[in-house]
């Protein structure tokens, strides 16, 4: 199959022809349609995530057709259109994965990291982590569901009965949580990169209350804030902005040094906080909502061969919304 490879840190990915993968016990085979990209792409590349699986498919906002299905799996799933996200194994035995906190388990492995994703023709998958996809979602626009709109969910229960919720970086994840937040009766404000107008203009598009620069004081006083945008001094900059027993939220999975700051930013029982990966509550809760809100995703399409392209689009904040990889509909 055709797969864009990352062979080492800090270098392009390579289109390369290599072996199909084969299920085993309990995995489902998936022909790729559609991979959204992610940031998380960007620091597994730049190395700032360290001990990725090499050479690597990067890739883990995936949606695909069930071609085969391995020992321990129901053949049914066989033609059904699944999504795959970043959590791809689990022990089941821990006592984070016994808890129903799997998403701290110390030995799982993660799509596009640990296991190779979706930036391919074809991939495996563990079943316990495959989602159902509405048929209401093309491929492409139901790719970032599986990780911008999961961790943007994930987020936000974090944010607790939050009224006013301040949205930092305003890219794939932010422009899918301000749809739940509209949904849910809540307010939001966006803060991006100082002068990008458009980024403004799309927040605003989405229902923001107001839309500013990221150093910037919040017109009003936040319930909470959601940091996506992996920037340390972001998180100084949403606890000034918050009120009293308020939370600041970090979404990403990694995010520059938070420089010190004084005591009286966190006083009045602030709090910070961070998201780590999802579970698979998460996803049967947020993949049934989806469709009923409805969110409806904003995607810049590429081919496999321009991933490279993308990724270079989503590093310069080129996008509004999402970028996502697409493959034609099946092998033959």
């Amino acid at each position: 199959m055709r797969a864009m490879l990352l062979r080492q840190p800090k270098t392009a990915l390579e289109l390369a022809d290599i072996p199909d993968p084969e299920p085993g016990p309990g995995q489902l085979l998936l022909d790729v349609r559609a991979c959204a990209l992610c940031r998380t792409d960007l620091h597994v590349i730049d190395g700032e995530l360290d001990a990725p699986k090499l050479p690597l498919v990067l890739g883990h906002q995936i949606i695909g057709t069930v071609v085969r299905a391995g020992a321990g799996v129901e053949a049914s799933l066989i033609g059904s259109r699944m999504g795959v996200p970043w959590l791809g194994w689990t022990c089941g035995r821990c006592r984070f994965c016994t808890s129903g906190r799997e998403n701290l388990c110390d030995a799982a492995l993660f799509t596009g990291y640990t296991l190779d994703g979706g930036y391919a023709e074809r991939v495996v998958a563990d079943r316990r982590y495959c989602f159902a996809i509405d048929a209401s979602y093309p491929d492409e626009q139901a790719a970032p569901l599986l990780c911008a709109g999961l961790i943007g969910y994930r987020s936000l229960r974090m944010c607790g009965d939050a009224e006013i919720i301040g949205i930092y970086g305003f890219g794939a994840a932010a422009h899918i949580v301000a749809q739940v937040i509209g949904h849910q009766g809540r307010r939001f404000g966006a803060f991006v990169r100082r002068g990008d107008d458009e980024a403004k203009r799309f927040a605003e598009s989405l229902g923001a209350a107001w839309a500013c620069d990221s150093d910037a004081a919040a017109p009003e006083r936040l319930d909470a804030a959601i940091v996506f945008a992996p920037a340390g001094p972001l998180v100084v900059q949403a606890l000034a902005n918050l009120e009293k027993g308020g939370v600041v939220v970090c979404g990403g999975i990694h995010m520059s040094d938070i420089p010190s700051f004084p005591y009286a930013l966190l006083w009045g029982e602030r709090s910070i906080r961070s998201v780590a990966n999802l579970t698979r509550q998460d996803g049967e809760e947020f993949m049934a909502l989806a469709p009923r809100i409805p969110i409806r995703t904003s995607v810049t399409a590429f081919a496999l061969d321009d991933a490279n392209e993308a990724l270079a689009s989503l590093r310069a904040g080129r996008l509004s919304g999402a970028a996502v990889v697409t493959l034609p509909a099946g092998r033959g």
